[in-house]
């Protein structure tokens, strides 16, 4: 495959693909095409219907990608809410509600909608289990990187390097198994 549309309007998430993606030889292009993201309870709802819509609108494979922080004392909140709450109260905002709380065990999960001409998405999921940090930490990453801890290591994803957290990270986890999907064909 020579190239392969991301559609994402987030440079960070296509820097993060494209390192991944070019060490198999496929060349990620990012495409900000806009699609509709629907109120839904999960993520696998929103990525579907955001390749379905986009799909009518372009004729070569191409995946996007949703995803959300579930931090477990919040009751999953900010969940499929995570970019609306990100640009709302950021990082500071979450750090706050988590003031005192003990328990600060979160996930991070992907979801890539993959899908090619005249056939239906392919969902993909990808998940990274670790805690909310006490405080922002790192320069690297975007979103909620400064305050996510990967289970088993003691910096955040934005203390990592790109090639690093894609070892580990919810996205580099779905992009894995996107790469491990075009293996299997």
């Amino acid at each position: 495959m020579k190239g392969l549309f991301f559609i994402t309007s987030n440079k960070g998430k296509a820097v993060e693909s494209k390192e991944l993606f070019s060490k198999s030889g496929i060349d990620v292009v990012q495409k900000n095409l806009g699609y509709p993201e629907i109120k839904a309870n999960t993520l696998d709802e929103v990525a579907f219907f955001g390749a379905e819509f986009v799909k009518n609108k372009i004729d070569q494979p191409f995946f996007l990608e949703d995803a959300g922080l579930f931090i477990d004392a919040l009751n999953g909140f900010p969940g499929v809410y995570s970019a609306y709450v990100f640009h709302s109260i950021g990082c500071k905002g979450i750090l706050k509600l988590m003031k005192d709380v003990e328990n600060r065990n979160a996930t991070f999960r992907s979801v890539i909608a993959y899908c090619e001409t005249g056939k239906e998405p392919v969902i993909i999921i990808g998940e990274c289990k670790g805690a909310i940090s006490e405080k922002e930490i790192g320069k690297n990453g975007f979103g909620y990187d400064p305050i996510f801890i990967p289970k088993g290591q003691k910096r955040t994803f934005a203390q990592m390097e790109t090639d690093e957290k894609n070892k580990f990270s919810h996205r580099g986890k779905s992009l894995h198994k996107l790469l491990d999907f075009f293996k299997r064909r």
